[in-house]
């Protein structure tokens, strides 16, 4: 049983529908975090809401991580030539890499600014109510960017889109906590409105350390998740004539995955007929979505 919140795809081919429903989909974010961006940071200014201005970078960033999606998605489907025989997959990584670092200096002037504010808390200015009703607006339109994103990752049963919904409502968190801070000072706890940007800043920079890592490891070389090893163990377990593998070795291209191994089949079998097994074995692969390239090598196995 499936307990993550984003719905299990994974034995749904990726059809043509899909990719225009996910680059329709990314376009609707731009839109909505551009005007919420812009929104955001002119009131923030205007209401001297440091929590709203903070908000209001995040959704920037959101904004920039959109783009880097789109861009990546343009470049890295590009085939493969004699400069990168193995594709230009990685477009991704490095992408996610750049965008990584980036949030996560946007986050350390964020958290600083906010430390800043807590050394002269007298400093703090009272907050224009129209902060709070700029806040409330961010998370109603993040909610239900979530939702609409949402649908469509059930309607074209697409676990990317999926998991982008969920990240929306992330987002819609820490407009929560910008809400919360705001109402606070508007109360007459000033001390409330940088803290709310602190909390957003630490959320900026916990997002671009984990783009920064998992980026970085994907251009080390890094290995399939658990979860995929078992699809292709699977995979390879269930081909009639395998007797066994050895020698599985699985790396990130983007997305997606390039799988080497070693499988046994009967060393009095034809080099045809083995062959003809390691073809039935590359074959079931590609059907795994994550799949993009493989090597298998076949070794003779004597029977007991």
């Amino acid at each position: 049983m499936n307990s993550s919140p984003y719905p299990d795809f994974s034995d749904t081919e990726i059809t043509p529908q899909m990719q225009q429903a996910a680059k329709r989909s990314t376009w609707v974010s731009v839109v909505v975090n551009t005007i919420l961006s812009a929104l955001q940071i002119a009131v923030g200014f205007f209401a001297q809401s440091q929590a709203l201005i903070a908000d209001g970078i995040h959704s920037l960033s959101d904004l920039l991580s959109d783009f880097v999606v789109l861009i990546a998605g343009r470049y890295s489907v590009k085939e493969a030539d004699e400069g990168h025989p193995y594709g230009h997959r990685r477009y991704e990584n490095a992408a996610s890499l750049v965008l990584g670092v980036l949030l996560l200096s946007v986050a350390v002037g964020m958290i600083f600014r906010a430390v800043e504010k807590f050394a002269e808390p007298n400093a703090i200015a009272q907050v224009h109510s129209i902060a709070l009703w700029v806040a409330l607006l961010t998370l109603l339109m993040k909610e239900a960017l979530f939702r609409y994103m949402l649908a469509a990752a059930k309607r074209v049963r697409s676990g990317m889109l999926a998991a982008n919904a969920w990240h929306a409502r992330s987002d819609a968190a820490s407009s929560l906590v910008v809400a919360i801070g705001i109402v606070g000072n508007l109360m007459g706890y000033p001390l409330l409105d940088p803290l709310a940007a602190l909390v957003v800043g630490m959320m900026v920079g916990r997002m671009g350390i984990r783009f920064g890592w998992l980026a970085f490891q994907d251009l080390m070389d890094a290995s399939a998740d658990e979860e995929t090893l078992a699809r292709i163990r699977s995979v390879i377990e269930r081909q009639q004539g395998v007797l066994g593998y050895h020698d599985l070795r699985t790396r990130k291209l983007g997305d997606m995955v390039n799988v080497d191994v070693h499988i046994e089949v009967d060393s009095m079998l034809s080099v045809v007929e083995g062959h003809e097994i390691a073809m039935r074995v590359a074959e079931q692969l590609k059907k795994l979505n994550e799949v993009i390239g493989m090597m298998v090598h076949i070794d003779p196995r004597a029977r007991d």
